[in-house]
């Protein structure tokens, strides 16, 4: 979201985050109240599956309820006056429409199919369209969507006059533009995609990811292996020690471990010697050299890979990665591995295959072309605008109309 934040301000316009102490450099403003998801973040990294899911979800909507008595003041305050919105912040939409002021919704993660046409992202189920699919998948969205709101959520829908279910919010996204840096090619077919609903393809921006030190005379030149579990469910040492242990056993490669901030290095073990295991690293750099990605499969992570055309090893931990994983499947790009069946010799026995295979690598390729051909942020900014001074015109057509003496519309 700062990429498409800072290609707007780019362009003139005024852009601040709100709700958040760091935005890589661009205005923000924090929250009133103790960040939870922060301060619960060692937890959750250490999580897997549905407890990963329900406590963050527990944890977003209690963020949701203080946004809903904050945000008034904070559009006053800043005199804000159109709001881009991240679905993944839960039913926040509702601050907004009773404030009257436009949003579009950006989904940065994948975004989420209430229609049950597509399983939901935290499920790993391919696509099928049979009575029987459509029927498990929209049943199993409305269970999960139970996740995501609590009493306060529904008290305050009930204050505002919405009487829509809220185990079915479709009805929350934005009716100006709903925007996905998810390529189409790379999405599953939806005949029933909404009007508004826009394919980018991803927010690609490097300006504000903070410089890396990375021991660039370390690469030995051999096929590099480059290994990312994300910034958030990264606090399982035992998972990159398997990941290590399945990467050694495969002879003349070399493997790049970013283990995020919830681990020491030391704590992986003993790992090859022509290994390098680091907090941080400067991922669009060694994806431009690897031969193959092991991730969790978050989207950024695998926009990235297809951007350079690298192969993917996805093993999916929670949230929405089984789904972009299921993606990664269905389009050949790589190879999936569940994380309950995560053991070093599946490790090795895949990384064969993605290296040994070459219709993986050149179904990568095709997305790298793809997405070159595109510039997700210019795409997306200009739905921005168009969306937004759509909005514009409207007002002062109706300023001028009501200048005029006319009577205003109902």
């Amino acid at each position: 979201m700062t990429g498409l934040a800072r290609h707007l301000q780019e362009r003139g316009h005024e852009v601040v985050f709100l709700y958040s102490s760091s935005a890589n450099g661009l205005p923000c403003i924090p929250g009133d109240k103790h960040d939870d998801m922060n301060a619960n973040r060692p937890e959750i990294s250490k999580l897997e599956g549905n407890e990963a899911l329900a406590l963050y979800c527990s944890i977003a909507a209690k963020e949701t309820e203080a946004i809903f008595k904050s945000l008034p003041r904070l559009l006053d305050k800043t005199g804000v006056e159109a709001l881009l919105l991240d679905p993944i912040q839960f039913f926040v939409e509702l601050a907004a429409m009773k404030s009257r002021i436009p949003y579009i919704t950006v989904a940065n993660a994948l975004y989420i199919d209430f229609s049950g046409y597509t399983p939901a992202g935290i499920f790993g189920w391919p696509h099928e369209t049979t009575p029987e699919a459509l029927t498990r998948n929209l049943e199993a969205i409305t269970q999960a969507v139970r996740f995501c709101y609590n009493e306060g959520t529904k008290s305050y829908a009930k204050e505002l006059g919405f009487k829509t279910d809220l185990d079915h919010p479709s009805w929350l996204f934005s009716e100006l533009a709903y925007i996905t840096q998810l390529p189409k090619e790379f999405d599953f077919e939806h005949p029933l995609l909404p009007p508004q609903f826009h394919y980018t393809g991803p927010f690609r921006d490097a300006k504000g990811r903070p410089n890396v030190d990375f021991p660039w005379d370390r690469l030995t030149g051999e096929p590099l292996i480059y290994v990312s579990m994300g910034t958030v469910m990264n606090g399982r040492a035992d998972v990159f020690r398997m990941i290590a242990a399945g990467v050694a056993k495969r002879k003349e490669t070399q493997l790049v471990l970013s283990i995020g901030d919830r681990l020491n290095p030391k704590e992986i073990g003993p790992v090859p010697s022509n290994a390098i295991v680091v907090n941080h690293a400067p991922q669009l750099e060694l994806l431009k050299r690897s031969s193959v990605c092991i991730t969790h499969a978050g989207l950024n992570t695998v926009l990235e890979s297809l951007a350079e055309g690298v192969p993917q090893l996805a093993i999916p931990v929670t949230f929405e990665q089984p789904g972009i994983a299921a993606r990664i499947a269905a389009k050949k790009t790589g190879v999936t591995l569940s994380f309950a069946d995560l053991t070093s010799e599946r490790v090795s026995t895949l990384l064969d295959e993605v290296l040994n295979s070459s219709t993986y690598r050149e179904n990568a390729r095709k997305f790298q072309k793809i997405i070159g051909q595109r510039n997700g942020l210019s795409m997306a900014a200009d739905i921005v605008e168009q969306a937004f001074g759509a909005i514009t015109k409207s007002t002062d057509a109706y300023a001028d109309e009501a200048g005029r003496g006319h009577e205003s519309p109902a």
